[in-house]
Order: structure tokens, then C-alpha cells, then sequence
């Protein structure tokens, strides 16, 4: 990475936004623009852009919620609940044994399939303090999904395409198989529109599987028991639904909030990409990332069996 003054990385990381907001390249390569600039010129702010990533993209998933329908929300829900629940013990289970195999310490092992069953880096953060996880525990598992979240947001569209997959098919698959909120709505927000309201409510509803999965963690790692709270992004996202169904938004409004939230979505997983520094791989454990990469692939033709079967 050549050694380019803060004011040129400053001057750098505009040029690439407007490029990202202007949609040229469609929102499933904002990731991969955001991890060219960290390589090539190099993120000087990453305490900012971070921090701006989260706030944009939790506030793309609210304003989404203006476009769903509360009663949308409930169905998918349900519909998808055995399906979900089904996927996280199979990722648990098989995680567990595939971490014995590969010889990694329970606790990252553990980190690792919490990351890959629910909602990758938000599963591990919820998960780490409930079992007392080392701190380069927690940043190796959430550079190993980290990679995976790239690989999945830039291949899974393709998959679909190429297996024929319906718009609700793709965006459950999408929303059981991608760890991260953000590659999910970016995979599926590539693949088509319903696909994208599909993956953004089953992957919320499979959020909320983190606060049992963390107070269970907490007892089988006997750990005392901590408090879990419920992302408030999450209980915004189903107000802006209710919002929605029950009043009539101007028409502006109705066309424009989707198109903000739209590229939101791609400015945040430019700013989550220019995160991304050689420092990030130079703690990995290969056993941790043969876990990860193993698991996630079953987990991936599992959840797309599921989803075609039933």
C-alpha cells in the first residue's frame, strides 16, 4: 500500500463515494470499490467510516421498512421460522464438530458458528462476553466472515441466476446462508427488488435468534448470565413497516425512500470494504478459517436444499 497523505486518502474517499451513490457499478460491488481503497490508497479515518457504515446501513434497513408491509413482515416471519430455526442448529452442531476436527479452541470455534448461524459479526459481538471470548478470538472470527461476506455478496447472485432460483427462493437462501446483514441485502438487492424485501425480513427475524443463542452460550460456557438487548435498528425497521400499512405515503415518498434506501446500502458496504487492511489477515488462524469456510459451505447447500424442497 503506497504511503499517500491523509489529505489525498480524504480527497480519495469522496471520489469513491460519489462514485458508489451514483450507482454506476450497482450496489453488489460497492464492498469490493471499498476494499480497493483501503488496499490502494489506504483508509486514514477508520474509526469514522466504521462508525458511518453502521449508521447508514442500520438507517437503509428503517427506511426499507417504509416499502414492506407489516403484514409482509409477519408472514415471512412465520413462513420461514422452521426453515431458520432448522438452519442455526445444523450450523451450530456441524460447526461444533467441524471445529473439533480442525483442532480450534471451543471459544473461537464457537464464535465462528454463532457468526455463521445468525448474523455473522452482530452474533459474535452479542456472543463474546456471554463466553468470556479473548479479544483476538473475536477479531479472528470476524475477519474470517468478514472474507466469507465478501465472496458470498459477489457469487451468490450468480448462483441464483444460474440455478433459476424465484426472487423468494433467493432472498431466503440469501438471508439463511450470508452471515452479515449487509452482504445479505447487497446479494439480494443484486438479484431483484422482492428478493431483497424477502432476505431483509427473514435475516431481522433471524436476528433476534441472537439473544437466545447468547444466554444459552453463557450456560454452557458457565458464564453468569448477561443482559441481551434487541437491536433497536431492528424494532425501527417494523414501526416504519407499520407506518406503511397503515397510512398512505405520498407517492414521491413511496418511490424515493426505496431508492435512499438502496443506496445507503451500497455507501455503507463501501465504508464496512474500506475497513479491510493486511493487518486484517495477518491474525488468522488457519484452522479457524478452514471451520469457516467448511461450515459455511454446508451450511450454504444445506439452507438452499431447504429452501427449493419446501
Amino acid at each position: 500500500m503506497a504511503n499517500f497523505s491523509a489529505k489525498t486518502s480524504l480527497v480519495a474517499l469522496w471520489v469513491f463515494i460519489v462514485i458508489v451513490i451514483s450507482g454506476v457499478f450497482g450496489i453488489g460491488i460497492s464492498l469490493l470499490l471499498g476494499i480497493v481503497y483501503a488496499l490502494v490508497i489506504g483508509n486514514q479515518f477508520q474509526i469514522k467510516t466504521q462508525w458511518a457504515a453502521g449508521l447508514i446501513l442500520k438507517t437503509s434497513i428503517v427506511l426499507l421498512g417504509f416499502a414492506i408491509n407489516v403484514t409482509d413482515v409477519y408472514e415471512t416471519a412465520r413462513d420461514g421460522f422452521v426453515v431458520t430455526l432448522v438452519t442455526i442448529l445444523f450450523a451450530l452442531i456441524v460447526g461444533y464438530l467441524i471445529g473439533l476436527l480442525f483442532r480450534v479452541e471451543k471459544p473461537l470455534a464457537f464464535l465462528v458458528s454463532s457468526g455463521t448461524a445468525i448474523c455473522g459479526g452482530s452474533a459474535i459481538a452479542a456472543v463474546a462476553p456471554a463466553i468470556n471470548a479473548k479479544p483476538n478470538h473475536v477479531i479472528i472470527s470476524i475477519t474470517i466472515v468478514f472474507l466469507l461476506n465478501a465472496i458470498g455478496l459477489i457469487i451468490f447472485p450468480g448462483i441464483g441466476q444460474y440455478l433459476g432460483l424465484s426472487q423468494n427462493q433467493f432472498g431466503l437462501w440469501a438471508a439463511l446462508a450470508i452471515h452479515d446483514t449487509s452482504s445479505v441485502v447487497g446479494a439480494a438487492g443484486a438479484f431483484g427488488e422482492e428478493a431483497l424485501k424477502v432476505a431483509t425480513t427473514t435475516k431481522l427475524a433471524r436476528a433476534l435468534w441472537i439473544i437466545p443463542l447468547a444466554l444459552v452460550a453463557s450456560v454452557i460456557f458457565n458464564q453468569n448470565r448477561r443482559s441481551v438487548s434487541i437491536p433497536v435498528f431492528i424494532v425501527f425497521f417494523v414501526l416504519a413497516s407499520g407506518v406503511t400499512s397503515f397510512f398512505n405515503l405520498p407517492v414521491f415518498l413511496e418511490e424515493m425512500i426505496p431508492a435512499l434506501a438502496k443506496t445507503g446500502m451500497a455507501l455503507a458496504l463501501f465504508l464496512i470494504g474500506a475497513g479491510f487492511s493486511k493487518a486484517t489477515l495477518s491474525g488468522l488462524q488457519w484452522g479457524a478459517l478452514w471451520q469457516g469456510v467448511v461450515l459455511w459451505i454446508l451450511v450454504s447447500l444445506f439452507s438452499l436444499w431447504l429452501v427449493i424442497k419446501f
